[in-house]
């Protein structure tokens, strides 16, 4: 039996079979620099999305609370003005009429 399997390997392996292709034409995973050349400049790459980074979003953070703070100081200010210019002028009134 085992002299049987060998004889039939050996004869298999003497006589090309008509699935099998010769070893000339087998496919190769080799390619040469001009076709990956020219797969690389034939493939589309889309831009790429830097995310906003910490330095600039800190700088806009900063720039928006510190216009945020001057806005409402501002107004802040200009109504302790305004309250304390009517009670001047009331007080100055209170006086001279006295």
């Amino acid at each position: 039996m085992a002299s049987r399997l060998f004889t039939m390997r050996a004869l298999n392996a003497a006589r090309p079979s008509a699935f099998t292709l010769p070893r000339t034409t087998a496919r190769t995973f080799q390619s040469s620099t001009k076709r990956l050349d020219e797969a690389a400049a034939a493939t589309v790459v889309a831009p790429v999305r830097r995310p906003v980074g910490a330095f600039r979003g800190g700088l806009f953070g900063f720039l928006l609370g510190s216009s945020v703070a001057a806005y409402s100081t501002y107004y802040w200010v200009l109504e302790e003005y305004r309250v304390a210019n009517e009670m001047l002028t009331e007080d100055i009134y209170v006086r001279l009429c006295i």
